[in-house]
């Protein structure tokens, strides 16, 4: 089974069963900037009463769930850990946080088109703060990357006061004030 394959089987798994969910990380910052190659597929899911078996059920024997979930630090969250046979790729799912950003990156979300299916991503805004936040707490330079390709693609789109606010509250300016100064400005078209 190729990622490509495993991520539509948790899109279509996660539509079934009725989770609120989104897909985070690398696959939403793909979404809005420059995609890149992932060795997981990212959600953060609400999970009610036997929601989390019913998705791993749906989507079928071909994915193995971890016995017990675990703390994740960067996150601060419980996740689960489930497996694509015969393959590296992963599928982590994140139950939501009580943290405020967290909860309303989740009421912001998005429904787009990935992989050829209606799924949930965050807003793009949300997708940048998230990152400098992930990349200060998990001091990974691969999402400050990931901020400059939305920011990139995305550029006078973004809803900047909102991305600014949350940087503020967590202490991240800095950061996006690098991030954007790194980004080149293209000349003015000419006449």
């Amino acid at each position: 089974m190729t990622s490509d394959q495993a991520v539509q089987a948790l899109i279509d798994a996660l539509e079934s069963t009725g989770v609120d969910y989104m897909l985070v990380g690398s696959l939403s910052s793909n979404a809005y900037g420059i995609p890149r190659s992932t060795k997981d597929a990212d959600a953060v899911v609400a999970l009610g009463r036997d929601q989390l078996r019913a998705i791993v059920e749906q989507l079928g024997p071909a994915f193995r769930l971890e016995p017990q979930g675990a703390f994740e630090t960067v996150t601060a969250t419980i996740k689960h850990v489930i497996h694509v046979s015969e393959s590296p790729f992963k599928i982590e799912l994140f139950e939501p946080s009580d943290d405020p950003h967290d909860q309303e990156r989740f009421r912001r979300r998005a429904r787009v088109r990935l992989f050829g299916r209606p799924t949930y991503i965050p807003s793009p805004e949300d997708v940048i703060v998230t990152k400098l936040r992930w990349s200060r707490l998990g001091r990974r330079g691969r999402d400050v990357d990931d901020v400059r390709n939305v920011i990139a693609v995305q550029g006078q789109k973004l809803d900047w006061p909102y991305v600014e606010h949350w940087c503020a509250l967590h202490g991240t300016t800095d950061v996006l004030d690098e991030v954007r100064q790194s980004i080149p400005t293209s000349p003015p078209d000419q006449p």
